[in-house]
């Protein structure tokens, strides 16, 4: 009898606390007005977010500070990863690389979306293939794997590789859109449209929250309803509720390529040596150990990580072998680090957000650091709207970009939000920004170099720190035909505003660069066989899943 006392008590108290928690919720704390009130000025309060969890496929990573920066001899005098002390936020990360699998579900999607059939979209195809030919070797019989590595179900779960940095920022960009537009379907926001052929099942999340009835054609018949409201109800079969904004809290954040120091923090996983408030020793690689081979009795010998062990050496020895592949492997294929993520040492590089400069400049700035901010603003026009992108409807035309490799690619995506750099005006009496864009700031820029009581247009004729070769121009030969024609001048470095970084050992590395902390750079147009990628995206609300109380240290 005093059990079902003490539970109906405790049944009654927690009604009580969740009857007063909704008679407060649903009005504002400091004014009383309501929310989501259409009788009440339908001021919005987001009241769905139920907690973030994990998207599919990605794992945690609660943030914190580490030594960014090397822990070994720099053998190779780089002198690029100097020791600096960062703080990074917490962030999902995906557990292994995008795979073959993957991206080739990318690439129906946009081949579905913008058929290259039409004229118009024939270079948005192309320009999301991967560059298979980098296999070929002008002394090497790799041609098995520029045919078959990308599309061949006996690579399904590879890693991607042959994608360039553009491509990569991509598709995270697509993943966004895709994740977003699944999750509107599955909570009955929106209707399926992958069963309407009849509809263009392109989505773009900016154009979702900007002005929806730019998406599907104009058809906002596919709308099923939107975020409940207070107050009368509407007939069936019609929109129900007010449109979904970012503040409901139900669209994805923005999927993205780590930064470096992101993906440095994520790869050390130093909270294996973590020993209450202090960090004991130092990792050279994503496991825990001095060495590069398995230390458990079972498996003792193998390595732990798919990497070249020596000349002509890529797996071993014949029947022997100590990683089990001579080229990137499945993933999966070795133990995880500390945070859960596989192959953040080996198989293969990484691209990574950041533009490379050889300093990082943690004077500046400490916490998140990150190398090439280009901040933009939403064009406006006329009418007050956001302009959209051309090539989606009858007569408008896609704007295309060459790169300096030649390949065409299109500015911006048919159908996305346009976006255009800030402008002077949007700077005015800021102290945290002045310019759009900051690849260049403090390392390359005017008040960086000697020439800094310069004007910009004085300072834009001088040479310049970083003079890597100009992108090649378009001209018109004696034969009255159009040639690239490549930049003659002496270059004395092949950095850019435009090279990037990539991060981590793979399968044709020797062991040196398995350390976390190295770093290499590529232009962000090219593409090799031993870079892949793998994204991110933030985390919002609490750094930790962990249910704990602060430590004060002043108590």
């Amino acid at each position: 009898m005093r059990n079902i006392l003490k539970i109906s008590l405790v049944v009654l108290t927690t009604m009580l606390l969740a009857n007063c928690n909704r008679s407060t919720s649903g009005k504002s704390k400091l004014t009383g007005l309501a929310f989501n009130d259409p009788n009440n000025g339908n001021f919005i309060r987001g009241n769905s977010f139920e907690g973030q969890k994990p998207p599919l496929g990605m794992v945690a990573v609660e943030g914190g500070s580490f030594t960014m920066g090397q822990v070994q001899d720099d053998v190779m005098f780089d002198w690029n990863t100097t020791p600096k002390k960062m703080h990074i936020r917490s962030f999902f990360m995906d557990e292994t690389e995008v795979t073959n699998s993957e991206y080739f579900l990318y690439i129906q999607y946009m081949k579905q979306v913008f058929p290259p059939s039409e004229e118009k979209y024939k270079h948005v195809y192309s320009s999301v293939l991967p560059d298979t030919l980098v296999w070929r070797k002008s002394l090497g019989n790799t041609d098995i794997l520029s045919d078959n590595y990308l599309r061949h179900p006996a690579y399904a779960d590879y890693p991607v590789v042959g994608v360039s940095w553009l491509q990569a920022n991509q598709y995270c960009k697509w993943r966004t859109d895709a994740v977003n537009l699944k999750t509107l379907i599955d909570k009955g926001y929106l209707e399926n449209i992958f069963k309407n052929d009849s509809i263009r099942n392109f989505f773009d999340t900016d154009v979702f929250l900007a002005d929806s009835d730019k998406l599907f054609d104009g058809d906002t018949t596919i709308y099923k309803r939107g975020v409940r409201t207070r107050g009368s109800k509407v007939n069936r079969g019609e929109f129900q509720g007010r449109k979904i904004t970012q503040a409901d809290g139900i669209l994805s954040q923005k999927f993205r390529l780590p930064t470096e120091a992101e993906w440095e923090f994520a790869a050390k996983a130093n909270i294996e040596n973590r020993e209450y408030n202090n960090i004991r020793g130092r990792k050279k690689y994503a496991w825990d150990g001095k060495y590069s081979r398995e230390k458990n009795k079972r498996f003792r010998g193998d390595q732990l990580a798919n990497f070249k062990q020596g000349q002509g050496e890529y797996s071993g020895l014949s029947g022997w072998s100590s990683d089990g592949s001579d080229i990137p492997i499945r993933v999966k294929a070795y133990p995880p680090n500390g945070f859960g993520l596989y192959d953040m040492s080996g198989n293969v590089a990484e691209w990574v957000a950041d533009v490379y400069r050889p300093i990082i400049d943690n004077e500046a700035n400490d916490f998140n650091y990150f190398r090439g901010n280009i901040f933009t603003k939403k064009m406006i026009n006329e009418d007050g709207k956001v302009v959209i992108a051309g090539g989606t409807s009858e007569g408008s035309e896609v704007e295309y970009d060459t790169l300096p490799n030649g390949k065409i690619v299109p500015k911006q995506i048919p159908g996305s939000v346009k976006y255009i750099p800030i402008t002077k005006d949007d700077t005015t009496l800021r102290r945290n920004f002045t310019v759009s864009d900051n690849s260049d700031i403090g390392d390359g820029d005017l008040n960086s170099s000697r020439f800094y009581e310069d004007d910009e247009e004085q300072f834009g004729s001088r040479p310049s720190m970083y003079n890597s070769p100009k992108r090649p121009t378009r001209e018109t030969d004696s034969n009255g035909n159009e040639v690239l024609v490549n930049d003659s001048k002496k270059r004395t470095t092949l950095i850019s505003d435009r090279t990037r970084v990539y991060k981590g050992g793979s399968w044709s590395d020797r062991e040196y660069w398995l350390d976390p902390a190295q770093r290499r750079y590529l232009p962000e147009y090219m593409a090799t066989n031993y870079i892949g990628f793998r994204c991110v995206t933030d985390k919002v609300g609490p750094m930790t899943y962990k249910k704990r109380k602060v430590r004060n240290p002043s108590r």
